[in-house]
């Protein structure tokens, strides 16, 4: 990417496994004033892709680090896409060592509990979306359902929303309440 006139050389590339999990990682990269400008950051279209896209970057002939971020429910993928590439991961537990971290539900979820759900409403009515929540809250399918479970299902009910709430929600977080894995790719990102 050009930065200043001149440039970068790509030194890390970060699978992700869609366009809602970049704006998150932009967000709270630049919270922490972190350069993104030799950093790829890929979005997988879906986290089937993992392995197709590290195939591609295996025979590559730059050298650098590769990164990621996934679901728990989707991990199977992303051990089976390092085995694929001579990387293999036993199980979950592993994958950080290979530089994969793991929501516990996915991001939004991670989002979500991370900020409470005040804040998020907070969030939500900022982006002059509240009249659209309380339309979704008192449909019947929705109506009894804990307001967490309401709010992720807010995220992603329509097209580019999910983009723009992942990016305003990491904007709001508090640096000390980073979820886990959204902190440890940044770090890992930082120390590159």
């Amino acid at each position: 990417m050009p930065q200043h006139g001149a440039s970068r050389v790509t030194r890390t590339v970060v699978l992700l496994e869609g366009v809602s999990d970049i704006a998150a990682v932009q967000s709270v990269a630049r919270a922490r004033e972190l350069d993104l400008a030799d950093v790829r950051l890929v979005d997988l279209g879906g986290i089937t892709n993992v392995q197709r896209e590290l195939r591609e970057l295996q025979r590559a002939t730059a050298d650098f680090d590769i990164l990621g971020l996934c679901d728990a429910p989707e991990v199977r993928f992303v051990e089976r896409a390092l085995h694929a590439v001579g990387r293999p991961a036993r199980d979950e537990s592993d994958l950080a060592a290979y530089g994969f971290f793991v929501c516990r539900v996915d991001l939004e979820d991670e989002l979500i509990r991370a900020l409470g759900t005040d804040r998020v409403i907070e969030v939500i009515a900022r982006l002059g979306l509240a009249t659209k929540l309380a339309t979704l809250r008192q449909q019947p399918a929705w109506q009894d359902r804990p307001l967490a479970d309401q709010l992720h299902r807010f995220c992603g009910v329509a097209s580019g929303r999910k983009e723009l709430l992942a990016g305003a929600l990491a904007e709001a977080l508090d640096p000390e309440r980073v979820p886990a894995p959204l902190a440890a790719l940044i770090d890992r990102i930082a120390r590159r």
